[in-house]
């Protein structure tokens, strides 16, 4: 097979998904001293698999928990949930709908900063501005806490929750309830 077949500019040429084309790749792929890899610049085909992640019926591989629907890291979504507050929480309850332990975080974050920003603007509309001031620090202090808690358990590959008192249980029974 010449490599002009690969990028011909021809009215139609097969999708890459297609058995024949699969068949020419492979013959390709096959016809080198050594198996080519994903990270060598090597396109994989659907009959290889380069890891250890068992396949199905249908040639996809099996959700794990370490799958999200961003392809992003489990760890930085979830420490990510924490960042902008109830705005970073609701954009990835939204978004995200394959990983329990990243919905965990977005659910709990958002049943976390939701009241206390509600209570700081409440106080900051009262004219309590030391109260205000305090409740801004104690926000901020324990959304960075969440954050970096969410993230070394989950790039521990641990995955543990850490519940916040009253509103983790409620956030789990949420997520365990989808």
């Amino acid at each position: 097979m010449s490599s002009s077949k690969l990028a011909s500019f021809a009215p139609y040429t097969p999708p890459p998904d297609h058995p024949e084309y699969q068949r020419e790749r492979a013959n390709l792929t096959n016809s080198y001293s050594q198996a080519a890899s994903y990270q060598s610049g090597a396109v994989p085909t659907s009959d290889t698999s380069y890891s250890n992640i068992p396949t199905g019926v249908e040639g996809e591989a099996s959700q794990t928990q370490w799958e999200t629907t961003h392809g992003f890291r489990v760890d930085a979504l979830a420490a990510f949930s924490y960042l902008l507050g109830p705005v970073s929480a609701l954009l990835l309850l939204i978004t995200e709908t394959r990983n329990d332990y990243v919905r965990f975080h977005a659910y709990q974050s958002a049943l976390v900063t939701s009241p206390m920003l509600l209570l700081r603007m409440l106080a900051s509309l009262m004219g309590f501005s030391r109260f205000g001031t305090s409740l801004t620090v104690a926000i901020i202090v324990l959304q960075t806490y969440l954050a970096v808690r969410a993230y070394l358990d989950a790039s521990r590959n641990i995955l543990s929750t850490f519940l916040v008192p009253y509103v983790g249980p409620l956030a789990q029974t949420w997520v365990d309830a989808e």
